[in-house]
């Protein structure tokens, strides 16, 4: 499952780049005609851009982590990203925090140590 969490997250992470640029267009067309807002909507782009970029690395790490930060990291960056993404980059977000899910869920503990064995000495 931590691999289909890594790849969901590629994934969302770049549809995320792809809206992030969606958001950057608005801006500038916004900023061109000086619109009002048209600044707040160029950082929404930006934060996109930034998170989404974030959640693919997170994803590509995750594919082959052995732990479960990575795939906490990969969510928290999903929810900061959907909240300074925009609208757009909000959607592919949702999908990058089912991939952490799936990638946190899936990472496996370590399987315990067994003990060493102890060598028998025997007095004659």
């Amino acid at each position: 499952m931590k691999k289909a969490g890594g790849i969901i997250a590629l994934i969302a992470g770049i549809f995320g780049i792809f809206a992030a640029g969606a958001t950057l267009l608005v801006g500038g067309l916004g900023s061109a005609f000086e619109a009002e807002g048209a600044s707040t909507i160029l950082g929404l782009g930006w934060g996109g851009v930034v998170f989404s970029f974030i959640v693919i690395i997170l994803g590509a790490i995750s594919i082959t982590a052995k732990s479960k930060v990575p795939g906490i990291l990969l969510i928290i960056s999903s929810i900061v990203g959907a909240i300074l993404g925009g609208t757009l980059v909000a959607v592919f977000m949702v999908l990058s925090v089912v991939g952490g899910i799936l990638a946190t869920i899936g990472a496996k503990k370590d399987p315990p140590v067994p003990p060493a064995p102890q060598a028998s000495v025997s007095i004659d």
